[in-house]
């Protein structure tokens, strides 16, 4: 047998070296932009919920405002619409809330929160859920008698 040309890839410490240098720089670049990569999806995602976070504080707002108007029809009852003011009062302080503090404060006191009462968080997103079935459901319903309607004629 004749000895190759070409040494193998393991015949030459060299080549290894070389290789195990490429491949640790190509990691290392992997990594650069990975990490740019990772940071601009967070500014992404960070930007995005302060735009809801805003919308969401005027949502809660608008809610007061209609307590606060649907108040004014219990004016000869003045228990009731003490209640109405009252909780108008409450939505407004949470928008105001809402609207000043960073979407990291906010999460940080909803995991508080949780941790505090599991038992509040779990039967309040049973609710929710609940709530948004029915939601899904009735509208589905909608759907399916207008297509019955339309067949009909």
């Amino acid at each position: 047998m004749t000895a190759s040309p070409h040494p193998g890839p393991a015949s030459d410490p060299g080549d290894l070296k070389d290789l195990k240098r490429d491949v640790e720089d190509t990691v290392e670049v992997a990594v650069e932009r990975g990490r740019g990569f990772a940071a601009a999806a967070r500014a992404h995602a960070l930007g995005f919920a302060e735009t809801r976070k805003d919308e969401a504080a005027r949502s809660v707002s608008d809610i007061a405002n209609t307590l606060r108007d649907s108040s004014k029809t219990f004016d000869d009852r003045p228990n009731v619409k003490a209640f109405f003011d009252s909780a108008a009062e409450g939505l407004d302080d949470l928008a105001g809330s809402i609207e000043s503090r960073s979407i990291k404060e906010l999460y940080e006191d909803a995991e508080a929160f949780a941790r505090r009462s599991p038992v509040t968080v779990a039967v309040a997103t049973f609710a929710a859920g609940l709530l948004l079935a029915r939601f899904v459901k009735a509208s589905g319903e909608r759907h399916i008698d207008a297509d019955y309607s339309r067949e009909r004629v």
